[in-house]
């Protein structure tokens, strides 16, 4: 078992670390990017010829289906994703939209400012791709942290799930 960083004050194990973003590599899933995501939701391990599948489908969109990461070095793992999908639209003279989904930070390095550098490091990507917003859903009780990184509600989510 790896031991859990220890997160205080934006620090972790004692010290301002830098942790970088990048985008995602085969590499991550040995470096439990599936075991993140099911800190979000339902997410069942996948083999690694499943990830590979999945991350040649989502490499042919190009920059239009980004998957940023956290890798804590020290490690080995990853501790923070986020993704952004460009939708283009006929709209505002053909357009784009940004949709920011599945951002979730390892719950051991939560405090360290991770989830917010993410949300960043994807609104400057929508608008290097020219969009003209970025939407994205969360539940009630993230509302506030969505707020500090300059977001505002707006009108009303629906879903249908099969």
């Amino acid at each position: 078992m790896e031991p859990e960083p220890l997160v205080e004050n934006g620090k972790i194990n004692g010290q301002k670390t830098e942790l970088n973003i990048r985008q995602l590599e085969i590499s991550d899933h040995a470096k439990g990017f599936v075991e993140l995501l099911s800190q979000l939701s339902t997410c069942p391990s996948l083999s690694q010829s499943e990830f590979e599948a999945r991350f040649a489908d989502l490499a042919a969109l190009g920059d239009d289906h980004h998957i940023a990461v956290v890798e804590d070095p020290t490690l080995g793992r990853i501790v923070a994703t986020g993704s952004i999908f460009i939708e283009k639209k006929f709209l505002r003279g053909c357009s784009s939209v940004a949709h920011i989904e599945d951002v979730v930070v390892d719950k051991a390095t939560r405090g360290a400012h991770l989830g917010q550098r993410i949300i960043n490091y994807l609104v400057d990507h929508a608008k290097a791709a020219g969009c003209y917003k970025v939407i994205l859903d969360c539940t009630p009780e993230l509302r506030v942290f969505y707020e500090k990184c300059g977001f505002e509600e707006k009108n009303v989510q629906m879903a249908l799930y099969f």
